[in-house]
């Protein structure tokens, strides 16, 4: 098996969990500076940004290290990021990431495609 189809399978289980842990919490958690919300380059498509978002807090802070050192893990309510931020996200041709881990990767994710997912019983 390849590398990266690893991280791919591990991309997707994380995905998974993201989505399975914030129906449950209710809760989604970025990473946010003086100057706003952590975005990347993409890790899979040429010229797009995103911005990441996790399912703990413990797992953004894992990830606010290097150029993000000086963000802190924020909650946004599940309600305000469903109506709010991804209509935002959506209008701003940004994509989601999901759960991404220490070095900043995981799954990238249309916002409304994330949306259904969460919608879904």
């Amino acid at each position: 098996m390849s590398h990266n189809l690893g991280l791919k399978i591990e991309s997707e289980k994380r995905f998974e969990k993201f989505v399975e842990r914030v129906k449950k919490t209710q809760l989604v958690w970025g990473l946010k500076s003086a100057e706003g919300w952590s975005v990347s380059p993409s890790n899979d498509f040429e010229d797009a940004t995103v911005m990441p978002f996790w399912s703990e807090s413990a797992y953004a802070k894992q990830c606010a290290r290097e150029e993000w050192a000086h963000y802190a893990s924020e909650s946004i309510p599940l309600d305000e990021f469903v109506n709010a931020w991804i209509p935002g996200l959506d209008d701003d041709n940004l994509l989601i990431g999901t759960d991404w881990n220490v070095h900043l990767l995981g799954k990238e994710i249309e916002p409304l495609e994330l949306l259904a997912k969460l919608l879904e019983k």
